[in-house]
């Protein structure tokens, strides 16, 4: 009996290739090229499952030409590269990877919160470029983190974690906007306050965005809401590219309307609109808040487990579709 096959649409680790290689006939993409659409879809052809990254776009049109794809396992937490009413009405599984990144996400969020606050990526770059003649009682004068009121838009796994860091660490005052607020014995370790979006905008000296991206918050901080910020806020964003209207963002931070901000994630990414390069108020990375040795190994790990199990007869441990496999 013939084993399945499966295409590994960007470079991973090489024992997760190896590990796959002992159930499947794997197709990988060692030199992580970038494959055009028409090059996928050729090479997806009597694949039944597909490791995929947040960068692959699975529609509706894909998962029709390709009628023998079973899996799809993305190594990553979020999902909107996968049109999941698609994949449900073709029966086809969505494996996500949660929980595995947390807590090295939060790490990297609250640190680049803290590097917009204190303007440090300014004030490397005006060391490195021979500025730093003498001190100055206004020289690169943030503004304080300790004590401040945090606000966390979205309020997950990722969201508890910055949480967690910014009351028992620096003791902030933690305030949250959520579609669902959480339970009181989440709320009560951290004195976390649910408050409406309006309120959440108006009193966060440091916002931080860690809500999943849907067409519903497709720029869920634009212009208005910018303008409903201190204007000594920050703002930082470790979700997802499109929650924030990146031009209206630049026009804040250029006009000073709000203090600073710190992104690893963009519209159109890994493109990104170059007036943030203009700007001296914004720190910038390239989308790697979960990028630890450890924590893309996981990520892989379990992204393989998905894939093993979808197709050997086990059950996933992550399905984001899970309703799928009682159809099997």
């Amino acid at each position: 009996m013939s084993r399945p096959a499966v295409l590994v649409a960007r470079a991973v680790f090489p024992e997760v290739l190896e590990r796959l290689s002992r159930h499947f006939e794997v197709e990988a993409n060692p030199d992580d090229s970038a494959w055009s659409r028409e090059e996928l879809l050729a090479r997806l052809a009597g694949k039944s499952g597909l490791f995929a990254t947040g960068s692959v776009q699975v529609d509706a049109a894909l998962l029709e030409a390709c009628p023998q794809l079973r899996v799809v396992a993305n190594m990553a937490v979020g999902y909107n590269n996968l049109d999941i009413p698609a994949f449900n009405a073709r029966g086809v599984l969505a494996t996500n990877t949660p929980e595995v990144l947390t807590e090295t996400t939060a790490d990297f969020g609250f640190g680049l919160m803290l590097a917009a606050a204190r303007r440090m990526s300014e004030a490397e770059r005006y060391l490195r470029a021979g500025e730093w003649k003498r001190w100055r009682y206004d020289t690169l004068t943030g503004t304080d983190v300790h004590g401040a009121t945090l606000g966390i838009l979205g309020m997950g796994r990722i969201g508890q974690a910055i949480a967690r860091r910014g009351a028992l660490g620096f003791g902030m005052k933690v305030i949250y906007h959520n579609r669902s607020r959480l339970p009181a014995e989440q709320e009560a370790p951290i004195g976390a306050r649910w408050v409406d979006k309006a309120t959440l905008l108006a009193e966060a000296d440091h916002l931080v965005l860690v809500l999943p991206y849907s067409p519903e918050s497709h720029h869920a901080i634009g212009a208005a809401e910018l303008a409903a910020m201190k204007p000594t806020a920050t703002l930082t964003n470790v979700a997802r590219g499109g929650i924030v209207d990146d031009r209206a963002l630049i026009a804040a931070l250029r006009e000073q309307r709000i203090a600073a901000a710190a992104l690893d994630v963009y519209e159109g990414e890994p493109a990104f609109d170059p007036g943030f390069l203009e700007l001296p108020n914004v720190v910038l990375t390239p989308h790697i808040a979960s990028a630890t040795v450890a924590t893309r190994r996981a990520m892989a790990e379990l992204a393989a487990d998905n894939l093993i199990a979808a197709l050997t007869g086990g059950t996933p441990p992550t399905p984001v579709n899970p309703e799928v496999l009682a159809r099997r």
